[in-house]
């Protein structure tokens, strides 16, 4: 497999409120899109506030497909500009932010005519808002792992922690009752639930484990807008709900979760029933992060949909 070439960058990204200089870094895998005429997928990671790094298997459709792979992280993580000034700043910190920067980065690239998104997580929910207003370049969208509404998301993961070992659901209620989920008690049982509903692979593969430091070392993003875990979600993202808008959307739309995903079924299915041109595919083996645990397949699957044919080196 031959490796693509790799160029990055950094785009200015002017946030009135903000009185310093914010920039949006980003990496693209494979030949520059608008010197080749080649469509990107452009990669939207989740959290919010969780940066890339999870999500660089993608590269391998770079590789095997030809296809340019662009990564950014969005602003307040990663390798973008942070603003822990602006931590539980639930005003500051919106959907409408990340979609300027989406908005920017696109016209930046120079890609606004011809682009495809993949959103994982957040990154799925920041997708489709992107797809609601109907672009003129968005040609296909991929939502993986996504809820269309929070309400939703809660009551799937509420079910999925009532399943846990009850020694480690005592740990989660006292500590979240007393205010102590910082503690390493807290995250140690959190993980027991991570390990079987955000990634199946143990040990952590070492991109997921790479973005949670970058996480744990800068959580203002993901403390504002979804809280202290993946189940319990108390920022600004608790109350969203696109579920009356994503029949707007109106490119082809393929939908990705698996079985033992915090995106159970109920969870994805406002998305199928409301988009017109929409495939949904369920991964049998894995949970919240198919791109780590069925990687063959997940690249597989989504290079079929975008109608690319694998290259033979």
């Amino acid at each position: 497999m031959i490796s693509p070439q790799i160029t990055e960058g950094e785009i200015p990204y002017a946030i009135p409120s903000v009185s310093k200089d914010c920039n949006t870094w980003y990496q693209i895998h494979g030949p520059h899109p608008s010197a080749t005429n080649t469509r990107p997928i452009l990669v939207l990671h989740g959290g919010p506030g969780i940066p890339h790094s999870y999500l660089l298997p993608l590269t391998d459709l770079a590789a095997t497909h030809s296809i340019p792979i662009i990564f950014y992280d969005q602003v307040g993580c990663g390798r973008s500009t942070h603003l822990p000034e602006k931590k539980h700043d639930a005003d500051f910190w919106t959907a409408d932010l990340f979609l300027r920067e989406l908005d920017n980065l696109i016209t930046h690239l120079d890609i606004n005519d011809n682009y495809d998104i993949l959103g994982q997580s957040w990154g799925g929910m920041l997708g489709a808002c992107h797809a609601i207003r109907q672009p003129a370049g968005l040609k296909n969208l991929i939502v993986a792992n996504s809820p269309a509404d929070m309400g939703s998301w809660l009551e799937a993961a509420n079910r999925l922690r009532s399943r846990l070992p009850e020694d480690v659901q005592e740990v989660l209620d006292r500590c979240e009752r007393e205010g102590d989920e910082a503690s390493e008690e807290y995250e140690k049982a959190k993980m027991v639930f991570y390990e079987r509903h955000v990634c199946r692979v143990v040990p952590m593969p070492g991109d997921l484990a790479e973005s949670f430091r970058q996480l744990k070392e800068d959580d203002t993003v993901y403390m504002t807008m979804n809280g202290p875990s993946e189940f319990n979600v108390t920022g600004s993202l608790k109350t969203f709900d696109i579920r009356k808008e994503v029949h707007k959307i109106k490119v082809p739309t393929l939908l990705l979760n698996g079985r033992y995903d915090e995106a159970q079924d109920e969870v994805v299915e406002p998305y199928f029933r409301g988009i017109e041109k929409v495939k949904w595919y369920r991964f049998a083996e894995s949970s919240h992060t198919p791109q780590l645990e069925e990687r063959d397949e997940f690249m597989r699957v989504v290079a079929r949909f975008l109608g690319h044919t694998r290259i033979e080196h």
